[in-house]
């Protein structure tokens, strides 16, 4: 098991992206936070077809850190069902994931 971990979600809106990306890293749950810009999503919804558009969040994490953050993300999510995808890094730059690690303690 990996001690990092990189955490996929996405959001509607910008700005509401921007609040939480920030609070995440202020409470110590997140190292860092990337927002792309605004994207095209198509999916399933209640057997419907829908379209949308969404902003892709990329969040750093330390292992400690995973379970708190995917609590925050479905509590402040606007969708019944938030994206959350968890994957390990299980290799980077040695001093990155140490950065990882001691922005998240």
């Amino acid at each position: 098991m990996s001690d990092h971990y990189l955490v996929i979600t996405s959001w509607p809106d910008l700005d509401a992206a921007r609040q939480q990306a920030r609070a995440w890293v202020q409470k110590k749950i997140a190292a860092s936070v990337n927002i792309l810009p605004l994207m095209d999503s198509i999916y399933i919804w209640k057997g419907e077809i829908r379209h949308g558009k969404e902003h892709k969040i990329f969040i750093k994490t330390c292992a400690a850190r995973v379970d708190e953050l995917r609590r925050e993300i479905n509590a402040a999510h606007p969708y019944a069902v938030a994206e959350i995808l968890c994957f390990e890094i299980d290799s980077g730059d040695p001093d990155y994931l140490d950065w990882i690690k001691r922005s998240t303690q």
